[in-house]
C-alpha cells in the first residue's frame, strides 16, 4: 500500500504546487520562462511555422476537424472488431496484402483512435477556444497550435499501427507513438499555460478544471518516477491517472462551460463546481481499462509488469469509490444548468446540447458499473472480466464521445464564423450515433454475459447470434460519425455566416448587469447573473439627439 499512497501524495503535492504557480507566477524568473516558451512555440520551429494559418480560431478549427475524422476511423475499427468477434474470418481476404486483423487488434486500435484521436483532439480544440475566452485574452500561438495538430495525428496513427503489430522491421512502433505524443502534448500544454499567464481577469472554475486535467499527464509521470515507477502497482496507477484524470477533468470543465454558454444560464452551483474540481484531482476515476495493456504499451513495458498487488488494491478501491462523488456533482450541476433554460426541450436544434445531455445522462450509471468491474478485477477470483472490454467501449461512445463532440458542435460557429450546414442532419446524426452505440453495445454486453454464464466460446450459437445483432446496430454509429463530419466540413464552406453583432453568452457568471429597461428576473439570470451580481441601473432619455458642441 505504501507505493500507491506515496505516489498519490507526490501527485497531490505537485498538483497543488502547479496551481499555486499558475496563480502567482514564478517571481523574478517569470518573464524569462515566458520568453523562452514563446520562442519554443514560434521561432524554434523554423520555416515550418510559416506554412500554417495564424488567424484567430484557426488552431481550434484544425484540431476540431481532425478529431471528427478520427471518430469515423474509430467507429469503423470498432464495428469491424465487433463483427470479427462473431465471424473471425470476415476479413480473411486482406491477408493477401499482409494485413491479418483480429477482433482483439481492431478493438485495441479503436481504443487509441477513439480516445486519443477523436476525443483527445476535440478536447484540445475546445480548450484552445474556451481558455482564451475565460481568460479574456488570445491564444498564445495560433500557428503553433495548428502545426502541432498534425504531429498529434501522426502519433495516433503510429499508435493505431502498433496496436496491430507493435514491432516492424525491428523497430518498436509504440516508442515512436509515445515520443511524438509527448512532444505534441508538451506544445499544447505550454500554449495553454502561456495563454492563462496573460489573463486579464480571474479564471473561472471550469477553466481550472481544464488546466488541471491537462497537467495530469506530466505530473502523474513525475509522481510515478518519485514513487517508484519500476513497481507494477505504480505503473498501473500511472495508466489510470494519465487517461482517467486527463479525459475526465478536461471534459468536466468543457461540459460545465458549454452547459452555461449554450443556455445563457450561470452554473447552477459554484460549490458543486468546486467539489468536482477537488474530487477529480483527489480521487481515481474507475472508468477505463482493467488490464493495463494500453498503459503498458505506451510505457514500453510488458502487461505482466503492470499489475496491482492485493495490499495496494485496498487504497486503489477506496480512491475509485470516492470518485463517484465528483461524478455525481458534475452530473447534477450540468443537468440543472441545462434545464434552467429548458435547452433540450425549447431549442432542440441547438447543436451539441443533445450530445451533452446524452453524455451526462450516461456518466453516472457507467461510472458505477466501472467501479464494480474494477473492484471485481482487484479480487482474487474476478468474475466480471468478460464484460470489461464492452464496458470500456460504452464509456467511450456513450460518455466521452458525446461530451467532446457536443462541445465541438456548440463551439463550431464561434470558432469558424459559420454555422453547421444543416441542423436537421446534425439531429439525425445524433440519433444514429446515440441509439447505435447504446443498443449495439448493450446487446454486445448481453452476449458477454451469456458467454460468462454458459462458458461458451465467442462463436457459440447463443453468443454469436447476439453479437452479430450488436455489430449491425453499432454500424449506425459509423453512419452518424460520417454525417457529423460531413455536416461540419460542408459548414466550413457553405454554412450560414455568423453575424458579427450576434448576442452570445460565454460567461460562467457575471459580476455586474446593466439594466436599461424593465425586465424580468428570469431574463437577468439567463444573461449570466447570479445572486451576488450587482444590478446597475442605466439612465435613459427620450429627448431627440443633437450635434455635439465642441466649444
Amino acid at each position: 500500500m505504501g507505493e500507491v499512497v506515496t505516489t498519490m501524495v507526490f501527485y497531490w503535492g505537485l498538483m497543488l504546487m502547479s496551481y499555486f504557480l499558475m496563480q502567482n507566477g514564478m517571481w523574478i524568473i517569470n518573464d524569462v520562462v515566458k520568453s523562452m516558451c514563446r520562442f519554443a512555440l514560434g521561432k524554434a520551429l523554423g520555416p515550418a511555422i510559416d506554412f500554417v494559418e495564424g488567424r484567430e480560431g484557426s488552431a481550434s478549427k484544425t484540431w476540431m476537424m481532425q478529431g471528427m475524422f478520427w471518430l469515423i476511423l474509430a467507429s469503423l475499427f470498432t464495428f469491424e472488431g465487433l463483427w470479427l468477434a462473431y465471424d473471425p474470418h470476415a476479413l480473411h481476404s486482406l491477408s493477401s496484402w499482409g494485413y491479418n486483423p483480429t477482433s482483439e487488434s481492431l478493438l485495441y486500435a479503436a481504443g487509441f483512435a477513439t480516445m486519443y484521436g477523436g476525443v483527445g483532439m476535440l478536447i484540445v480544440a475546445s480548450s484552445f477556444h474556451i481558455i482564451p475566452k475565460l481568460a479574456d485574452t488570445e491564444l498564445a500561438s495560433e500557428r503553433n497550435g495548428t502545426l502541432v495538430s498534425y504531429l498529434w495525428t501522426l502519433s495516433v496513427l503510429f499508435a493505431v499501427i502498433a496496436a496491430h503489430d507493435s514491432v516492424i522491421l525491428g523497430i518498436n512502433i509504440f516508442l515512436i507513438a509515445t515520443g511524438l505524443h509527448g512532444l505534441a502534448f508538451l506544445a499544447v500544454l505550454i500554449n495553454l499555460l502561456l495563454t492563462i499567464s496573460e489573463r486579464k481577469s480571474a479564471l473561472p472554475m471550469p477553466g481550472w478544471l481544464i488546466m488541471l486535467g491537462m497537467l495530469a499527464d506530466p505530473i502523474s509521470v513525475a509522481a510515478s518516477v518519485l514513487g517508484g515507477i519500476e513497481s507494477g502497482s505504480v505503473q498501473w496507477l500511472l495508466g489510470h491517472l494519465v487517461t482517467g484524470t486527463f479525459f475526465f477533468a478536461t471534459l468536466a470543465g468543457i461540459s460545465l462551460y458549454v452547459s452555461s454558454s449554450a443556455t445563457g444560464n450561470p452554473l447552477w452551483s459554484r460549490s458543486l463546481t468546486a467539489v468536482t474540481t477537488v474530487g477529480v484531482i483527489a480521487t481515481l476515476t474507475p472508468m477505463g481499462y482493467t488490464d493495463g495493456r494500453m498503459a503498458a504499451d505506451l510505457l514500453l513495458t510488458t502487461v505482466e509488469d503492470v499489475s496491482m498487488q492485493s495490499t495496494d488494491g485496498i487504497a486503489v478501491a477506496f480512491l475509485m469509490a470516492l470518485a463517484i462523488v465528483p461524478v455525481i456533482t458534475l452530473v447534477a450541476n450540468v443537468m440543472m444548468t441545462l434545464r434552467g433554460g429548458d435547452a433540450f426541450v425549447e431549442n432542440p436544434d441547438s447543436a451539441g446540447v443533445p450530445e451533452i445531455n446524452l453524455g451526462v445522462s450516461m456518466l453516472l450509471p457507467l461510472a458505477v458499473a466501472s467501479l464494480f468491474v474494477q473492484s471485481d478485477t482487484l479480487s482474487h477470483s474476478p468474475e466480471l472480466l468478460g464484460i470489461s472490454s464492452t464496458l470500456v467501449l460504452m464509456v467511450g461512445w456513450l460518455v466521452m464521445v458525446p461530451l467532446s463532440l457536443g462541445a465541438a458542435q456548440h463551439l463550431f460557429p464561434s470558432v469558424t464564423g459559420r454555422n453547421l450546414l444543416s441542423a436537421n442532419r446534425s439531429r439525425w446524426a445524433f440519433w444514429m450515433m446515440g441509439w447505435g452505440a447504446f443498443f449495439g453495445l448493450a446487446i454486445t454486453m448481453m452476449a458477454d454475459i451469456a458467454q460468462i454464464e454458459a462458458a461458451a466460446d465467442s462463436t457459440g450459437i447463443m453468443s454469436g447470434k447476439v453479437r452479430v445483432v450488436g455489430a449491425i446496430l453499432f454500424y449506425g454509429t459509423t453512419i452518424g460519425a460520417i454525417m457529423h463530419t460531413l455536416n461540419a466540413l460542408s459548414g466550413l464552406y457553405r454554412g450560414k455566416p455568423v453575424s458579427e453583432g450576434r448576442a452570445t453568452s460565454t460567461s460562467i457568471a457575471r459580476d455586474d448587469y446593466s439594466l436599461t429597461t424593465p425586465t424580468s428576473v428570469r431574463r437577468i439570470l439567463a444573461g449570466g447573473a447570479h445572486l451576488d451580481t450587482t444590478v446597475v441601473p442605466v439612465g435613459e432619455s427620450d429627448e431627440p439627439g443633437a450635434p455635439t458642441d465642441l466649444h
